[in-house]
């Protein structure tokens, strides 16, 4: 992974990056009012030799031997001897172990200096037993040093320092705990969205989708949070750079007709979610708006979406038309100017795959193939259902919708070769809600096409009629299979 491979990973899981930082500064923030403050308090003492004790000539030497006896007395301090004294004279309820806890020295390096500091959660007491060290500490010194034949001891420890009042803690530090809390979120954050990155398996955008198969690339659908909301962004926001991307893919798909024949184009994914039916409608509506007479299939006949997209009739259709209880030509609705006819899935079936595959299904596409100019079929994904597989055995080809951070890659490979296995040809694919880069949005903007044209949603759809249902038994209709209920139309996903 590169700089720029970073730069976008980082980018890309900001949210997550994001998170982590304000996870580890509420964590810090409740330790920091939680936590008990703590007072220090610190003393210094002197440490000094006589010619007499050691029999030393020179007050260098005499500086040497008090700077390696300071390193030993560091570790003195906080022995169960003088920790006894310090409570004894201060007398009011601490124990030794109390004393011996809060006190810690060590030697100023190239001096002879020794400094110690207690810390507690009263600022007094730590006062009071830093102070009780330094009257206490230099009575255990002499007594220690003192030479076996008797005398006196040749270390002297004399008070330099003794210890004011705290103020303020020492801890817990807000700045240093919140600061390192930044940089602790910050380390996390990024780890973590380098480690998922590393760990992802879905194809980020069209280059990864040529690495598994020889199909061309028919374009690529940037991200775009509103789809949802927005699906027909061709006709809502006709000057965005989405719906320039469908008209890109619009180009693409027709220069793909190398044999001059009608295209029946069944456009499908490798599983749910994945956009095809968005994808599918755009594109029926930039072919249209180009000249050419479309025909457009709800061929999900188990959770269709298009003529809710479209905002069409949907309770009855092509579903009707396979058994025999209406007229292809009843069945179809006009969309927006007349160049988009839509034959919507009417109501679910029991066998939707039995419907698709048969004889009634291939004269319905060929029909419209004689009558039209392109037929469009909104398909099930492949890896679920078998639907997709049987509809392009009667068709020219399939276009395979992928989607950027959704779609796995065994996923992908799985559909190339369930196609193969049924000999349908793969006209191409399509990689939708691609994350853009700053240098495309940029290029966008240059060209007219504003990221922000997507956001106004105000224009809404129209439609050329509104086609009543016909009448029919409400009880139940009979399918080449068995009964149905004539009034089922689930449209949930």
């Amino acid at each position: 992974m590169d700089l720029a491979d970073s730069l976008r990973t980082i980018r890309k899981r900001a949210r997550s990056i994001v998170l982590c930082v304000l996870l580890a500064l509420g964590a810090s923030l409740a330790y920091t009012l939680l936590a008990q403050p703590v007072y220090s308090a610190s003393i210094r003492l002197f440490i000094s030799t006589t010619d007499a004790a050691g029999g030393s000539s020179s007050a260098y030497n005499g500086g040497l031997f008090s700077q390696q006896r300071a390193k030993s007395y560091a570790d003195l301090v906080s022995t169960p001897a003088l920790a006894q004294s310090v409570a004894d004279q201060l007398g009011s309820g601490i124990t030794p172990a109390q004393v011996a806890g809060a006190i810690s020295a060590s030697a100023v390096p190239d001096t002879v200096l020794l400094e110690v500091t207690v810390s507690g959660p009263r600022p007094k007491e730590a006062q009071a037993i830093a102070n009780a060290v330094g009257r206490q500490f230099p009575l255990l010194v002499q007594e220690l040093e003192k030479p076996p034949a008797g005398g006196v001891s040749p270390v002297k420890i004399s008070l330099v320092q003794p210890a004011g009042l705290p103020t303020s803690p020492v801890s817990p530090d807000p700045v240093r705990n919140l600061g390192g809390a930044v940089v602790l979120g910050l380390l996390l954050g990024v780890g973590i969205a380098v480690i998922r990155e590393r760990l992802d398996n879905t194809v980020k955008d069209e280059g990864d989708v040529r690495a598994l198969t020889d199909a061309p690339s028919l374009g690529r659908i940037s991200f775009f949070p509103d789809a949802d909301k927005s699906p027909l962004i061709v006709h809502e926001q006709p000057g965005s750079l989405r719906a320039e991307e469908f008209r890109h893919l619009r180009t693409n798909l027709r220069f793909v007709n190398t044999t001059g024949q009608v295209q029946a184009i069944v456009v499908t994914s490798s599983v749910p979610s994945e956009g095809k039916s968005t994808t599918v409608s755009n594109l029926a509506i930039t072919l249209a708006e180009a000249g050419m007479r479309v025909a457009l299939i709800e061929g999900d006949l188990r959770r269709p979406k298009v003529a809710e997209y479209l905002g069409l009739e949907g309770a009855v259709g092509l579903t009707n038309v396979l058994i025999g209880q209406l007229s292809l030509t009843d069945a179809l609705q006009q969309w927006g100017d007349g160049n988009l006819t839509v034959l919507p899935s009417g109501p679910i079936p029991p066998n939707p795959s039995e419907l698709l595959g048969s004889s009634a299904m291939a004269d319905v596409i060929e029909k419209l193939r004689s009558d039209f100019d392109i037929v469009l079929i909104d398909a099930p994904p492949l890896l679920p259902v078998t639907d997709a597989s049987i509809l392009a055995g009667s068709t020219s080809g399939v276009v395979l919708i992928a989607r950027a951070g959704v779609t796995k890659r065994d996923q992908l490979t799985k559909s190339f070769e369930t196609l193969a296995v049924v000999q349908a040809p793969v006209l191409g694919f399509v990689v939708n809600a691609v994350q853009r880069s700053r240098k495309e949005e940029a290029y966008g903007g240059y060209y007219g096409y504003r990221a922000e044209d997507e956001k106004d949603t105000s224009r809404t759809p129209t439609h050329a009629r509104t086609v009543t249902p016909p009448r029919r038994d409400t009880t139940s209709t009979e399918y080449a299979s068995g009964p149905v209920a004539a009034g089922r139309h689930d449209r949930t996903r």
